[in-house]
Order: C-alpha cells, then sequence, then structure tokens
C-alpha cells in the first residue's frame, strides 16, 4: 500500500453541496446552531442533508481544519496529506483535544480495494511508571494523582504517529503538513464562541499553571472573546522545530529538553530518554463482517474495534431493520449486547505487546451466538449477573476525530486526544502546547473505576512502556472491497458506541449520513447499570424500556462523529457532528 496514488487538481475547483447550498455556508449554519443535548436541530432540513461532492470530502471538529486539509486535495495531495495536515491544524485551533501532547490512532484503506493498515500512536509509559504508583502507601487509588499532575502524562505518540503516516503513504513534505499549523499558530485565528466556553468552564483547572495561564488566558486572566485573534507564539516555534528537524525537532533537542524540565520541576517521569524511545506501531485493524459489509477498525491496545465488531456480531441476529430505528425493543437489544461487551473489556483487552488478547475469540461468529443465547429479549438482565464471558483460547473525553476520502477513494480515519478536555491541564513552559492525562487509562488499580467509570483488570495494569488501553474506535466500512464508510468520534467510554451507531444507521436502517450522525444516541457500558439517552428519544420509549427493568437516564450529547460516506458512483457524502458547533464538512 506504499506510495498511493499521485494527481493534481486545479486549486479553484469548485466546492458542492446538496441542495445548492456551498459548503462554506453550511459550515456557518453548523457553526451558529450547535446540538444542545444531542437533540436541539440544526435548521430544519440542513440537520439531514449532507454535504455532497465528487473529488474529495474532510470532515472535522474545526472549519479551519477541514478548510486547509481540503486545500491539500484540491492541490493533489492524498487522503493521508490531508489528514496529517488536519492532524497538525487541529493542534493549534483546538487545544482542548487536538494536539501534539497526546496520541491516538489512524486508520488507513486504500481506494484500490489493498489490505487496511492501523497506525497506532498510542502514548506510552514512562521508562519510570511502576503498577502501584497511583496508589497510596495503603494501596488505596489517590484519585487525581494519574488525571491533574505531571505523573498523569504518558510519552506523546502524535508528531511521531502522523509523521510514520505521512512517510509511508503521503506524498508532501511534514514540513509542508505543518506549513498551515504553523502559519494559524504564529498569525493567530479568530476565536470562535465554543473556544471561549471553554476556558471559562476550565478556568479554575487550568489557571493553576502559569505557564498554561499565560498560554491560554491574556495578561489580566480574562478569557480570549469570540472574534478576538489568539496567536501561540511558543507552539509556533515548536512546530517549525519539527518542520526543521523532522521527529527529532519534538522527540530530542530543544522542545525535548523543555518537555524533560517540566517533568522534573514537577516530580513528572518523562525523561530525555523516554521521548528518544517513543516509537509508533504499524497494526493490523480489528475485522468483522455485519449483513454483508466488512468493518475494519482499531486493534488493541484501543479496545473501540474489538468491541465493535462483538456488538454487531451479537445485533446480526436479530431483525434490527424490522425493529426499527431507536425503538423500545431495538434499544432493549442494543443496550444488552452492549453490557456484554463491556464487561469483556474489563476483564480481557490491554496492550498487545504486553498482555495475549483472545482477538480471535471476542470477535467471532460463534462467540456472539453464545452470548446472544443468554439475551432475554423481554427483560433486562442486572449488571450484577454479568462477567466477562469465556471466548476463544488465547491467539499463538475529550478527543477529536476527522475523516478523509480523497479522489481515488483512498480513506483516513483518525481519531486522536489528550484524554479529558485540556488533558492534564498543564501546558510545557516554552513550548506551548498541552500535556495529556492519558495514564488515568491505566487501571490505577484493578477493579477501580477510571473517570469515565469503566473497570479496569490485570490486563491494563501500569508497566513501563506499555500503551494505556483506550475506546478509540476509528473505522471504515467495506462492501465488495470498496470504501464506503469512514467514521469516529470522540466521548471517552461512549466512543464505541457512538460508532457502532452510525454504522448501524446506515447499515439497518438506510439514513443518509448527516441523519446518520445527527439521530439521537444511547450508551450502556455494563456498569454503572443504566442506559443513558440523549434528549429526542420518545418519553413512550422510555416507559417501555422501564418496563423491561432498566434504568434509563438523560444526560448531556454523546460523542462528535465525524463521517463520510461513499456512493456507488463515487459520489461523496460529508456528515459533520451537529453536537460540535466548530465541526464542519467540505468537499470539491
Amino acid at each position: 500500500m506504499d506510495g498511493l496514488p499521485h494527481w493534481h487538481f486545479s486549486k479553484t475547483a469548485s466546492r458542492r453541496c446538496s441542495g445548492g447550498l456551498s459548503a462554506t455556508l453550511l459550515t456557518a449554519i453548523l457553526s451558529l446552531t450547535s446540538l444542545h443535548a444531542g437533540a436541539q436541530a440544526i435548521l430544519e432540513g440542513e440537520r439531514f442533508h449532507p454535504v455532497t461532492a465528487q473529488h474529495g470530502m474532510v470532515a472535522t471538529s474545526h472549519t479551519l481544519a477541514t478548510k486547509v486539509a481540503l486545500d491539500v486535495l484540491e492541490n493533489g495531495g492524498n487522503a493521508i496529506d490531508a489528514a496529517v495536515t488536519a492532524g497538525f491544524a487541529l493542534a493549534v485551533t483546538q487545544p482542548r483535544s487536538g494536539n501534539i501532547g497526546g496520541g491516538g490512532f489512524m486508520l488507513i484503506a486504500p481506494g484500490d480495494g489493498g489490505e487496511p493498515e492501523a497506525i497506532d500512536y498510542r502514548e506510552m509509559a514512562p521508562a519510570g511508571a511502576s503498577e502501584a504508583m497511583f496508589q497510596d502507601e495503603d494501596g488505596n487509588v489517590v484519585k487525581n494523582r494519574s488525571r491533574f499532575t505531571h505523573l498523569a502524562a504518558g510519552v506523546p505518540g502524535t508528531v511521531a504517529g502522523l509523521a510514520l503516516a505521512l512517510e509511508r503513504h503521503g506524498t508532501i513534505s511534514l514540513r509542508q503538513a505543518l506549513a498551515p499549523a504553523i502559519r494559524l499558530a504564529k498569525d493567530g485565528f479568530t476565536v470562535p464562541q465554543r473556544f471561549t466556553a471553554g476556558l471559562e468552564q476550565a478556568r479554575e483547572r487550568l489557571t493553576r499553571w502559569p505557564a498554561t495561564r499565560a498560554t491560554f488566558y491574556k495578561e489580566d486572566g480574562s478569557a480570549w472573546q469570540p472574534g478576538e485573534l489568539f496567536r501561540q507564539p511558543d507552539l509556533a516555534q515548536t512546530l517549525q522545530r519539527i518542520a526543521d528537524n523532522g521527529v527529532k525537532g519534538f522527540y530530542e533537542g530543544e522542545t525535548a529538553r523543555l518537555i524533560a524540565e517540566e517533568m522534573e520541576r514537577h516530580d513528572g517521569l518523562i525523561t530525555l530518554e523516554d521521548l528518544k524511545n517513543y516509537t509508533p506501531r504499524v497494526r493490523k485493524p480489528v475485522h468483522g463482517n455485519y449483513r454483508g459489509y466488512d468493518i475494519y477498525s482499531m486493534s488493541p491496545p484501543s479496545s473501540g474495534g474489538t468491541h465493535i465488531v462483538q456488538i454487531l456480531n451479537i445485533l446480526e441476529g436479530y431483525p434490527i431493520q424490522e425493529s426499527g430505528h431507536n425503538s423500545a425493543k431495538t434499544i432493549h437489544l442494543m443496550a444488552e449486547a452492549m453490557k456484554l461487551a463491556y464487561a469483556d473489556r474489563a476483564e480481557y483487552l490491554g496492550d498487545t505487546d504486553y498482555v495475549d488478547v483472545p482477538l480471535e475469540g471476542l470477535t467471532s461468529k460463534a462467540y456472539a451466538k453464545q452470548l446472544r443465547a443468554d439475551i432475554d429479549p423481554a427483560n433486562a438482565r442486572p449488571a450484577s449477573d454479568i462477567r466477562a464471558g469465556q471466548p476463544a483460547p488465547y491467539e499463538s473525553n475529550e478527543t477529536t476525530h476527522f475523516s478523509v476520502v480523497d479522489q481515488w477513494g483512498n480513506a483516513v480515519s483518525n481519531t486522536y486526544t489528550i484524554n479529558f478536555s485540556y488533558g492534564s491541564g498543564i501546558t510545557v513552559e516554552g513550548a506551548g502546547f498541552l500535556l495529556n492525562n492519558e495514564m488515568d487509562d491505566f487501571s490505577a488499580k484493578p477493579g477501580v473505576p477510571n473517570a469515565y467509570g469503566l473497570i479496569g483488570g490485570e490486563a491494563n495494569k501500569v508497566e513501563p512502556g506499555k500503551r494505556m488501553l483506550s475506546s478509540m474506535s476509528p473505522t471504515i466500512v467495506r462492501k465488495d472491497g470498496r470504501n464506503v464508510l469512514v467514521t469516529g468520534s470522540p466521548g471517552g467510554s461512549r466512543i464505541i458506541t457512538t460508532t457502532l451507531q452510525v454504522i448501524m444507521n446506515v447499515i439497518d436502517h438506510g439514513m443518509n449520513i448527516q441523519t446518520a450522525v445527527s439521530a439521537p444516541r444511547v450508551h450502556h457500558q455494563w456498569l454503572p447499570d443504566e442506559i443513558r439517552i440523549e434528549q429526542g428519544v420518545s418519553p413512550d420509549t422510555i416507559r417501555l424500556l422501564e418496563d423491561l427493568g432498566h434504568t434509563v437516564v438523560t444526560n448531556s450529547a454523546m460523542g462528535a462523529i465525524q463521517s463520510i460516506m461513499v456512493g456507488e458512483d463515487g459520489t461523496l457524502y460529508g456528515g459533520a457532528d451537529p453536537r460540535r458547533s466548530t465541526s464542519s464538512a467540505m468537499g470539491f
């Protein structure tokens, strides 16, 4: 798959979307009408109509990142070029989740039907990490040590991962991919309302660190306001060092020194040696089949692909289309399948470089049939009655996602994160970027839930050099060897179920991609034992679910999925999630 096709198009190629609306106008509509609590519709009609294009499509969580990535496609770059450009641009325009201080996963599927490839650039535990590092002398978990201290940061993987993708499959240089991000950091960009709201909400956590306060707030401590120009000179210099020196410009030299000194000042663990030794991995994606569609998603250390395939396998035995979208029967069956998958997640999933994960068993149709036999169509099974199943033997929250498809049908699905909104809240002094708090995704102590309520086991315990378990689920769906759906989402533990539902909305319910993205979502993760729903699910449906024995909780919006669908004639359909007000899909 090395050397995906090169091509050239005029930069002035027109951008088109359905109904005669320009993609820019649709983006403006999306920006002005965010989906509050997952239910407020965009202007009637626009919520349900995707952006359409013929040559290339980009869907990201920030308009500026979408635009610079689309410019790459228009100038002759391929999907990988555009994805890497978007990744660096989001690190500037969306610091709460876009990053160079975190890590993630990229799924690449060539348009010629060749084998998809996964790039794992998840953060790694420093060499000085230990199993009990987040416990006190009595063995109790110290709640915020894995979240809001320098110990919370894993060795960042984003720069190395994006650079590897470009090296293996790109057609432009790393310097070219970084140029828009450097410009946005140096010259600044106009602050949207969401940017201001985020800084206000996280003020107490962020301003306790002088470098974070100096980087993201004005001299008087106030937040930058919508319409004002926000510049990041330290970040611009950090990005320029990468452009000048490649990955060594981050993992060695000045930037590495700044990170190591930041750690030394605050009893952190990341050293110069940890940074120099960081290496992304090329992995084989998890592969399943659902109603004739091939599902490719991320393999461990992500749990996402494994459990998306597992849940789909269970649900394939039911006539979901006949039950109807978000009917009580459909939601009941989905919730029961989700419980079983999340129970297995707690028991079996971890970094396959360190532990054996029974992937073949967990994703097999036979195991799904076995689990399905335990589901009662008329009654909810209490979570307390569910334990991890017995698959075949072992084989010898604030995140952001973007999707790209180019003219040749090459597809990229990428999800990356610094974990919480603004990660640890700690900015590397002099470097201008936030550190992740991904160490919280390890099991601080087996059996104790993390910040998302997910239970962890021995397979995900802290070990030096290990990659922590994730729910990130970049996914590409194929039909007869052709890429037909590119999708993925942020959302912590809800990433898996958010991505699952978009796949089901398209395959089972025949929705266009914007409707599939906008529809109200549901979630169950085994513990706590409740179905979480967004506003927009019928009160009658909720009552029926409660009659079946479910506890139903209406909560805030889940995920912010950015998706692209490819029609049989090659037409591209972009669906940007209205739950995130800066989301946009653009094509040409």
